[in-house]
């Protein structure tokens, strides 16, 4: 066993000694926004915290969400994006704003968040096409988008140096497969890492499966978090290496359809569709 994976796993041993869940993350998630009280607390929660606060309106005025016209407000802002997306995009950034800890790694965050915000816009353009009897809740497609790659936050914070030597190898061996090279280097995967600290955390059982089984969504314990699970996988391969180099270049098949029970003639349609969305996904690296 390699120096390398030693090391990792003594740090892994001590996961419970990484920062906390910030409390204001921990607060928006118990918040239920089916009622006035639960929609105000939501507002002043994150008025609280001027970086969030000014992320979100930043993301707001994008061509990702053609909102029209200007938003200058939290407000205005959950008003045409709604509150269950406001809420998961802020609940995302408290959450990886923790890992935040300089100097950086090559794994730098504002990219790891471009990545993650695309990916959970392209799993709600997919998800519109999934029948409503199994599509998930918008705030579960957005919140597993955003958090599924936490394992590479938590690998820079852990263990900068491995995590520099593992964004090299991805970066200079594009032939081999994702999770062998993480295997290989690491003993273990970015997945099973960022499941570790979710599960630490407390967050729910289907994010925690997103978080670990999003490159390996036929593994049997992966039922928990389907359909996020397999939304995370298509939407990886429709955008890939985007902000964040994975090895996810694959074809969508028929069968990625049909198990998301949409019909697969619609393929081609969706595909086109997405494409657009993708353009306007990488113009997100200028509001991160």
């Amino acid at each position: 066993m390699s120096n390398s994976i030693i090391d990792l796993q003594q740090s892994l041993e001590r996961i419970n000694t990484l920062p906390a869940m910030p409390v204001i993350a921990q607060k928006m998630l118990a918040l239920a926004l089916n009622t006035d009280e639960g929609e105000t607390q939501l507002l002043k929660l994150i008025a609280q915290d001027p970086q969030i606060s000014a992320k979100i309106i930043g993301l707001s005025n994008s061509s990702l969400f053609g909102v029209p016209g200007t938003i200058s407000s939290i407000s205005d802002a959950a008003m045409f994006l709604g509150l269950t997306q406001v809420k998961s995009i802020a609940i995302g950034m408290a959450t990886l704003s923790a890992l935040a800890k300089p100097p950086e790694g090559k794994f730098k965050s504002t990219d790891l968040w471009a990545h993650s915000m695309a990916i959970a816009t392209m799993m709600r353009a997919i998800a519109r096409h999934i029948p409503a009897r199994n599509r998930p809740m918008d705030d579960q497609i957005f919140l597993s988008g955003l958090l599924h790659d936490i394992g590479y936050n938590v690998l820079s914070f852990i263990a900068k140096d491995i995590s520099d030597t593992l964004y090299e190898r991805l970066s200079t061996a594009p032939e081999i497969a994702l999770l062998e090279i993480e295997n290989e280097l690491l003993g273990t995967h970015h997945g099973e890492i960022g499941a570790q600290l979710a599960t630490h955390w407390g967050l729910p059982a289907e994010i925690i499966a997103v978080i670990r089984y999003h490159h390996i969504p036929g593994h049997t314990n992966a039922e928990a978090g389907q359909p996020l699970v397999k939304l995370v996988n298509i939407a990886e391969k429709m955008l890939p290496d985007f902000a964040n180099t994975e090895h996810t270049t694959q074809s969508i098949t028929e069968q990625d359809c049909t198990d998301l029970g949409i019909d697969p003639s619609k393929a081609d349609a969706i595909t086109e569709e997405i494409g657009i969305v993708a353009e306007q996904a990488k113009q997100l690296a200028s509001t991160v």
